[in-house]
């Protein structure tokens, strides 16, 4: 009689899938800041310039953004991310052009995390094109 093996565990990525993923995730955070930032001549015209709260606003989620970059690697910066997603729905009754880019990149954002979600899901399966044995001889 013999016993089935137990399945062996996933083979390691030669390549570490999430290192490039944070690299998207950076791009679409500086992406957004860029955005963002040109909602600064919307503040100046229409927000009672930039020195008024709104403007502050603006400013302080493009500095935001472009922190995040740099704690992408830490678990908790997908809460910072949502957060930054909140105020900036949040920010529509202050400038409604503001709360329509969050509107947009929270989809944006709703997609990536699904796709990072998938991406680990497939490593833990040992599924990822770099996890296969190599057919070359």
């Amino acid at each position: 009689m013999t016993t089935p093996a137990a399945p062996s565990p996933a083979p390691a990525p030669k390549k570490d899938p999430m290192k490039s993923f944070r690299g998207i995730m950076a791009g679409t955070l500086i992406l957004e800041a860029i955005v963002v930032a040109l909602a600064l001549p919307v503040v100046a015209k229409l927000g009672g310039g930039i020195g008024t709260g709104t403007g502050y606003l603006v400013l302080g989620l493009i500095v935001a953004f472009i922190a995040t970059c740099a704690v992408l690697k830490r678990g908790w910066a997908v809460y910072v991310i949502v957060a930054l997603h909140v105020v900036m729905i949040a920010s529509w009754f202050a400038l409604t052009a503001l709360g329509a880019i969050g509107i947009v990149f929270s989809l944006v954002w709703t997609y990536l995390l699904w796709l990072r979600r998938d991406v680990a899901k497939r490593m833990a399966e040992g599924r990822l094109p770099s996890q296969q044995p190599s057919t070359k001889q």
